[in-house]
């Protein structure tokens, strides 16, 4: 059957994909990257309970106490929620450590490792295949008489399709009939292309048709993910991902685009929750330290972000620039971003969800102001639209409530930063001082102190703080300071721009405190 009759065929039958995520064990192998026990609960909590992936693999047996902590606290956890059968966990064919281990943690499956081409084999075991295949055999049975499921990976599987089939079909044909769930087949090195991944499937499936074959992709040709539909399309059962494709080298097949292409192109059926997905995505970011890519496919954040204002337009009429790929389906929201590029149809759209109308030379006149700060690199938001529209057409709309009259920030060496800061709050001034751990630090600390005393009154809590320099800069560009800030519950966004990188948070500190004002007075 031809490539193309293949895929007729799978979106015919509409296939189930077992997928297996591998974040907390393959994923913990990117660079830099170690998850706390409590982290790794949190990561699994999710991943089970709210995304539904139907098996999640944990960690490597016998790396280190903290991993052992982590792994019983996930599988008490997975067995009061009746899911104990799909935590899993790598073993290796070390006799009976492995497997004593996993079994100590109360894990119930283990994920056991051997070799799947003869170079391996060889060269890093130093054995013959028998005499691998008897110490498998041995594993098995032991884990087996622990009370453990197996399932087992043949390390290497690409390349010993490639160059010693022979030896991948004699270990096949030794375990094929002793129980094993699950022969998981990687691409450990990621030198596949979607058309050896066809042929080495065909292959595996013809000669074991009841065997169930998952498959393993890794990412450095990034081939990934079309090596794992390519798998799914010539008959695997499973498919291993990870959240944001982390994973040794290049990383793994991501979990989200994965799941879409399975879902959309060839109508796959799985259990994942995709409203789900960008959760799980920010929390691994989060505990990782590894970004997501802002153009990444569902999950980054400029995926879901119109910014030609030709495409607002097309939006408008009847959807014409947008897919199946709909934010709805995935916890998000369509933006449009607001920029040079912008345009009427765009400032339009932003300018109906915060309930403002203008006329149309008004909102020329905008339009024209949002592209100049364009040009001179500023990211405009939503929140800034108000108060651009108050600049530009000095209309009726009232002054800011919250004003900076006058501050002082200082530092010097053995002395923490102080500042001293008078402000005006719905024509009142107020004036404090403090220190901090900063300057920018002090600065708030001094806000907080009028918003206490003199306003009886809570500040917002700052969430997160982040400097970057424009894209195209030098070192002596403007610094953007975007700062989170949550409010009871209520999350807002603000961004400065300035030379200076106290300056830039104070201007997106006093952003957020007239949204904030304005918001509590109804003027919004």
């Amino acid at each position: 059957m031809g490539t193309a009759e293949q895929v007729g065929h799978y979106k015919k039958l509409r296939p189930f994909v077992e997928i297996m995520d591998s974040t907390l064990r393959d994923g913990e192998q990117t660079s830099g990257v170690s998850f706390l026990p409590h982290e790794k609960l949190m990561i699994a909590r999710m991943l089970l309970r709210d995304l539904n992936v139907d098996r999640i693999e944990v960690a490597s047996a016998r790396v280190s106490e903290g991993e052992k902590e982590a792994v019983t606290m996930i599988c008490r956890y997975a067995a009061q929620i009746d899911m104990l059968d799909r935590v899993e966990v790598l073993g290796f064919v070390d006799g009976q450590l492995s497997v004593d281990w996993i079994a100590s943690c109360g894990c119930k499956t283990i994920n056991l490792l051997a070799k799947g081409s003869l170079r391996h084999c060889r060269e890093q075991l130093q054995k013959t295949p028998k005499e691998h295949i008897d110490d498998i055999l041995d594993t098995v049975r032991y884990a087996r008489e622990k009370g453990l499921s197996v399932n087992l990976y043949l390390e290497d599987w690409s390349n010993g399709m490639k160059e010693s089939p022979s030896y991948v079909y004699q270990v096949m044909d030794a375990l094929c009939d002793t129980g094993i769930r699950r022969f998981m087949l990687p691409d450990t090195l990621g030198i596949m292309n979607p058309l050896q991944c066809i042929e080495y499937f065909r292959k595996m499936v013809k000669r074991y048709p009841d065997a169930h074959f998952d498959f393993h992709a890794h990412n450095d040709y990034d081939l990934a993910v079309s090596n794992s539909l390519a798998a799914v399309l010539s008959g695997a059962k499973g498919l291993h991902v990870t959240v944001n494709g982390l994973g040794e080298r290049c990383g793994n097949a991501p979990l989200s685009s994965v799941q879409v292409i399975l879902k959309d192109q060839f109508q796959a059926k799985t259990n994942i929750q995709e409203d789900k997905l960008n959760d799980i995505s920010h929390l691994v970011e989060g505990y990782s330290g590894i970004a997501i890519a802002p153009n990444q496919p569902i999950i980054g954040d400029n995926v879901f972000t119109q910014v030609a204002g030709v495409h607002a337009d097309g939006d408008n009429k009847n959807g014409l620039y947008q897919n199946e790929l709909v934010p709805e389906r995935f916890g998000r929201k369509r933006e449009y971003a607001l920029g040079k590029n912008s345009g009427r149809a765009n400032i339009a759209k932003n300018l109906e969800e915060l309930g403002l109308e203008l006329t149309a030379e008004q909102t020329r006149r905008v339009t024209q102001r949002i592209t100049e700060l364009g040009d001179k690199k500023e990211i405009v938001t939503q929140e800034d639209l108000p108060f651009i529209v108050s600049d530009v057409l000095k209309h009726d709309a009232p002054e800011d409530r919250v004003k900076l009259i006058s501050y002082v920030v200082s530092t010097a060496y053995g002395l923490k930063p102080g500042a001293n800061v008078k402000v005006e709050i719905n024509g009142r001034q107020y004036e404090a001082s403090a220190t901090g751990d900063g300057q920018y630090d002090a600065f708030v600390r001094s806000l907080r102190y009028i918003y206490k005393k003199y306003l009886d009154r809570s500040f917002p809590l700052l969430q997160n703080y982040q400097v970057s320099i424009p894209p195209g800069g030098r070192t002596d560009a403007l610094v953007q300071t975007t700062i989170t800030w949550n409010d009871q519950g209520k999350i807002l966004r603000t961004r400065g721009l300035d030379a200076d990188q106290t300056e830039a948070a104070i201007k997106a500190t006093f952003k957020m405190l007239n949204i904030f004002e304005k918001e509590k007075n109804n003027e919004l």
